[in-house]
């Protein structure tokens, strides 16, 4: 049993390091690069228009993301951060309470 103790340490370690070196936020992730960022301020003409097909896809083209979600409220979303992505808030009424990037 103690000869099993440090292989079976190695063997977690060894697993470790490897997720962490696969990690896409540590080496660089399937985003695309920083230069894509989007920018939530370019769409604040948006704020409490509804969220149509239109004004969802004129967002997302002023703000440079290369992807959108609306979130309505209540609704869950995955908290992973993708510096590329536009989320557009709305309300129950589908207005756009505020826009963010993440």
């Amino acid at each position: 049993m103690r000869q099993l103790l440090p292989a079976a340490t190695l063997a977690i370690a060894a697993t470790l390091a490897t997720a962490c070196a696969s990690d896409p936020i540590r080496t660089g992730g399937p985003y695309p690069p920083r230069e894509t960022q989007c920018d939530a301020e370019r769409a604040r003409w948006a704020i409490g228009r509804e969220a149509s097909g239109d004004v969802v896809e004129e967002v997302r083209a002023a703000t440079q993301g290369s992807a959108v979600r609306v979130i309505r409220p209540g609704q869950a979303v995955t908290m992973d951060f993708n510096h590329a992505r536009v989320n557009i808030h709305v309300n129950e009424r589908n207005a756009i309470t505020s826009i963010t990037c993440g």
